[in-house]
């Protein structure tokens, strides 16, 4: 079973966890960029940031045999906060990097003025720069998310089928679809989506243009639910080719799009400006 992590955080995981995920299958990823947990309070810190997801992680990555990608952006809950909203500013030679797959994670966090205007902005950077765009769909009043979400894409210059709309749930999966975006759904240990879920949502809506990821991070959370949904489409009585299409040809379909995918893993570096992963090694 091949696998193809669409969001995963690895900033928040530890090299086991590479070690796990390439065990159970798992050859590429995205990681998009998010809120850490913590308020930053300047774009220097963004910028750092940035920096390791296009150098440290992809590093990390390539030591456990993970082709790593990320998505760049100001996330939905610091566009809020006027320390960080310079970043969209910046944004633009970021977006230029090989391996900078689309622009994300966008969308709505509360649902405020800002984060209209940070929506409407980034989808117009994606646009600019030939980029999918991977939107986060709001934890709380999902479907009113849902809805605000599709009106400021329908305004955008950015075609449906360059946007993958994330973390959708059976409240929101249908419109997602009818909309002619992608259909992304995290699975979690606690919220979000579970294995039974997704199986239930696959049986009805089919496999076509659907992401399944772990969206891995700080919080509880599980870098293997991806193989976990793999194994249970399987004894649900999918094929090997519906689990292939699921969790490798299709976020590969998506973020190709973005003319920057590079899957073949290549020979480990044995430093990062002078790094390894090693502790006490030479």
């Amino acid at each position: 079973m091949r696998i193809f992590d669409p969001h995963i955080h690895m900033t928040s995981r530890t090299t086991d966890d590479y070690q796990a995920m390439y065990d159970a299958g798992v050859r590429a990823l995205v990681e998009p960029s998010f809120w850490l947990g913590q308020p930053r309070t300047s774009p220097a810190s963004f910028f750092d940031y940035f920096d390791a997801l296009l150098g440290w992680e992809p590093f990390r990555a390539a030591q456990y045999g993970i082709a790593h990608h990320c998505t760049l952006a100001l996330n939905p809950k610091e566009a809020n906060d006027p320390r960080c909203t310079p970043v969209l500013d910046a944004l633009p030679r970021y977006l230029v990097k090989d391996s900078v797959v689309a622009v994300g994670e966008i969308g709505y966090d509360s649902m405020t003025p800002a984060e209209d205007t940070a929506l409407a902005a980034q989808l117009q950077l994606a646009a600019d720069h030939g980029l999918p765009a991977l939107v986060h769909t709001p934890h709380r009043d999902k479907l009113a998310g849902l809805h605000r979400t599709l009106d400021v894409i329908r305004e955008s210059h950015l075609p449906p089928e360059l946007v993958l709309l994330d973390h959708l749930n059976e409240t929101t999966v249908k419109d997602a679809t009818d909309s002619g975006c992608w259909a992304g759904f995290s699975i979690y240990p606690d919220t979000k989506m579970d294995e039974d879920r997704m199986i239930a949502i696959l049986k009805s809506h089919g496999t076509e243009k659907v992401l399944v990821n772990s969206a891995a991070d700080w919080g509880r959370s599980d870098p293997l639910k991806t193989r976990k949904v793999g194994d249970a489409m399987l004894a649900a009585g999918f094929g090997e080719d519906d689990v292939d299409q699921v969790l490798w040809r299709n976020p590969v379909a998506f973020y190709g799009q973005s003319g920057r995918l590079q899957l073949d893993t290549v020979a480990p570096q044995p430093l990062h400006e002078g790094n390894s992963i090693l502790r006490g090694g030479e």
